[in-house]
């Protein structure tokens, strides 16, 4: 049951020019709490802030003090209806009800689903229709969370609370075997379906306020200069798996993402002032623009496919098969190579910013701008994974001049 208080009080510190000073009501719910004006005004002098009243016996003492017991009683009748209902309820809702306002209970999957719906019109405009279906993922998972620890379809929005989110939080790691950073991710999809509430007034305090989480940091894989000429170099005889690993050599060289290289036209092949060949487009993703030149073993893979009949056609400048079929051919691709890392269309690009160029000695600056990235920080993650693999080189050489230095020792010893 929620925690419940009202009390009476006036603003001293705003007199009117007769010194009179206005009259308030505060009502309380769960520790939160709103104020109603009473519209009217009183001598300060004559005011009982310990019984809450007017001091005196005369008229108009007892005049107001009947009418604040009044508005107590209205405002405490509010408050069990409320309660009979069975709905959560703030001091606003209380607040609302008094004041005649239309207290419309705002339900959590609805607005989603409405969040979503509009979302959708907007896939290809201003959203990926990956963007989309997280959120319509997230949106799933939200429901089946209510389901499982609270036994209902929906709830009021209001009813989002930290325990909430840390809850949810659990049952994304513990029900849904999400990993922390999985788990993040979708929770900071439902922040913004719960900040856009705060935003129209259905909740009155952002729950996220007080909730910390960081990703935590995870090595993101990349083929090293020796795995990636091996995948250059395989012979394969099967045409759908050739097209596969091209594609993705093609991505190892550009640092396009799956989906840039589907939509990639020939509008976006554009001679630089430099003579040579450049990609010119913006990000699925983020909308952001991106320029990259191409280098010889990327023209290598466009003319090979310059012939193909989707190339002839203009539907594309590289035929590429489903994101799915193609990460389904690369692990065959990289057991035919020995290669056991888990090849994906998505390794290409970090094996781009990473072993392609970072390692080469192009700037940071200059690999974020290629990559499309808004944020620099969002590049410096590949430059981290550089410096833990100078590390981690650097760890094996010391072990290898220690092993030297003891037999030099050992050597030294004999003689």
């Amino acid at each position: 049951m929620n925690s419940f208080s009202t009390l009476f009080y006036i603003k001293d510190e705003r007199r009117d020019k007769n010194g009179k000073a206005g009259l308030y009501l505060r009502i309380t719910v769960d520790g939160r709490r709103t104020g109603i004006s009473l519209n009217r005004k009183i001598d300060p002098s004559k005011w009982d802030s310990r019984m809450n009243k007017l001091k005196g016996k005369g008229v108009e003492a007892e005049e107001l003090n009947q009418f604040m017991t009044t508005i107590r009683y209205k405002i405490n009748r509010i408050q069990h209806q409320l309660i009979e209902e069975g709905n959560p309820f703030t001091a606003v809702d209380i607040k609302n009800i008094y004041q005649g306002k239309d207290r419309k209970v705002k339900m959590l999957l609805e607005i989603f689903d409405e969040h979503n719906q509009q979302m959708k019109k907007l896939v290809d405009k201003e959203f990926a229709i990956g963007t989309w279906k997280r959120y319509f993922t997230t949106r799933n998972h939200i429901a089946e969370f209510i389901q499982h620890d609270y036994k209902r379809e929906d709830l009021p929005v209001r009813s989002v609370d930290l325990k909430f989110i840390t809850r949810f939080d659990y049952f994304m790691k513990s029900i849904k075997n999400c990993n922390h950073n999985s788990a993040l991710k979708y929770i900071n999809n439902f922040k913004k379906i719960v900040r856009l509430s705060v935003a129209n007034g259905w909740i009155e305090n952002d729950p996220f306020y007080n909730f910390k989480a960081k990703f935590k940091w995870v090595d993101r894989e990349f083929l090293s200069a020796e795995e990636l000429q091996r995948l250059v170099d395989l012979e394969i005889n099967w045409p759908r798996i050739a097209m596969v690993r091209d594609m993705f050599v093609f991505c190892c060289y550009t640092g396009l993402a799956y989906i840039d290289v589907k939509k990639l036209n020939q509008d976006n092949l554009v001679r630089n002032i430099d003579g040579n060949l450049w990609i010119e487009a913006k990000r699925t993703k983020t909308n952001a623009k991106f320029s990259i030149p191409l280098l010889p073993n990327a023209l290598a893979v466009l003319e090979k496919y310059k012939d193909h009949p989707k190339v002839l056609d203009g539907e594309c400048v590289l035929p590429v098969l489903s994101n799915q079929k193609a990460n389904a051919y690369l692990k065959e691709i990289g057991d035919l190579c020995g290669i056991k890392k888990n090849l994906t269309t998505h390794l290409a690009r970090h094996t781009f910013a990473t072993t392609v160029t970072l390692s080469n000695g192009v700037p940071i600056e200059t690999v974020g701008k290629m990559l499309g990235h808004k944020d620099l920080r969002t590049t410096q993650h590949y430059a981290q994974i550089i410096n833990k693999k100078v590390s981690d080189d650097m760890s094996v050489l010391k072990e290898k001049l220690s092993g030297i230095n003891v037999k030099e020792s050992n050597k030294k010893s004999i003689n």
